[in-house]
């Protein structure tokens, strides 16, 4: 079985194979154009993917077919977990230290990089579970840390 971390890294792979380029400015535009082997005055032939980003026209459905498989990985791999002992808490214990859960305290940033809400947690035993062995994880972590510095 695949762990959290592998599925996100070699998502994370596909996504930067997938030509697409992203703009800020008119010359970054200019850039991704030629990255995507359009000329200068191509505008026409690119459309947004959101957040700067954007893609050739005859690609968007493509990217949307790769984006809606990450998806539907993440959510089946989270099913598969009937305990939550594994994908999920693995899941969860990488994202509360990307989303710096030790200094904020919030699970917001942490639920949203996992494509969950609370909803999702309060009605499925294996996400709680999942999500209160890596909470526990965390701070003993946390804790032993502490430790360490106090000696």
């Amino acid at each position: 079985m695949e762990t959290y971390v592998e599925m996100k890294n070699r998502h994370q792979a596909e996504f930067n194979n997938f030509p697409v380029a992203f703009a800020f400015t008119e010359e970054d535009i200019k850039e991704g154009l030629k990255k995507l082997g359009l000329a200068e005055n191509d505008k026409d032939k690119i459309v947004s993917i959101g957040f700067g980003g954007f893609v050739k026209i005859e690609d968007k459905q493509a990217y949307n077919d790769m984006n809606n498989n990450h998806y539907k990985e993440l959510k089946e791999a989270i099913k598969n977990d009937i305990t939550g002992e594994k994908f999920i808490q693995g899941m969860f214990e990488e994202e509360l230290g990307n989303h710096e859960y030790g200094y904020t305290g919030e699970l917001r940033d942490t639920l949203m990089a996992c494509g969950l809400t609370i909803k999702d947690i309060n009605s499925n035993t294996n996400i709680q579970r999942g999500l209160e062995l890596a909470l526990q994880k965390y701070h003993q972590t946390s804790n032993d840390r502490e430790e360490e510095e106090e000696i």
